[in-house]
């Protein structure tokens, strides 16, 4: 197929110019592609997980022990995306700090949470020193894992299971504590509202 500009360019949906390695707080939400539902469903305003959405749980809460300065805060598991509050600290549990913008088989309680900050490491005296892992390496290694393990589910009963994930990630740094209320509140709310949800797909 001919290359069509007006069909194939893609505009970035980061910040241009932002360090997406630095210390702050940041909204993230991902897809499954096609917006199907594969994490579970909604039934009396309550989010239950299937297979998948508990490994999508497990491996989100994992998060932190693979990437030291990285704290998660409240997150919702939906049936096709998920919702998340990540925190990059310099120290982990350094608490709340706004991002800086240079640029000016009853309720499964895994799917909504609020995580406590985890104790900081003890770090190796002769630990030579690493680079920072960006928003985007960490929401990279979470999908890959996801994607994996749901596959063995899949590889399990002899089902295809296609592409998880929609590319790419939806991306807000939270820059104040009212912000940072207000979509904590959408996310603890989501389920409530999944049928008014512009991610909804019955």
């Amino acid at each position: 197929m001919k290359y069509n500009p007006e069909k194939h360019h893609r505009r970035s949906i980061r910040l241009q110019g932002y360090d997406y390695s630095k210390e702050g707080m940041y909204f993230i939400t991902l897809c499954c592609d096609g917006r199907l539902n594969r994490f579970g469903k909604i039934e009396n305003k309550q989010m239950f997980l299937n297979e998948n959405g508990k490994i999508a749980y497990d491996e989100w809460m994992k998060l932190p022990e693979r990437f030291p300065n990285f704290e998660l805060d409240v997150f919702q598991i939906m049936p096709n995306h998920i919702h998340g509050i990540i925190v990059l600290t310099p120290a982990v549990g350094a608490g709340f700090t706004p991002a800086h913008d240079d640029n000016d088989q009853s309720i499964d309680k895994r799917a909504t949470a609020r995580v406590a900050p985890t104790a900081a490491p003890t770090a190796a005296p002769t630990a030579a020193p690493t680079v920072a892992p960006t928003i985007g390496d960490i929401v990279g290694a979470y999908k890959s894992l996801v994607s994996n393990e749901c596959l063995k589910i899949y590889k399990s009963n002899n089902e295809k299971m296609g592409k998880l994930w929609q590319r790419n990630f939806f991306e807000h740094i939270i820059r104040n504590e009212q912000s940072y209320q207000k979509i904590s509140d959408y996310i603890i709310n989501n389920p409530a509202n999944w049928k008014n949800d512009g991610f909804y797909y019955g």
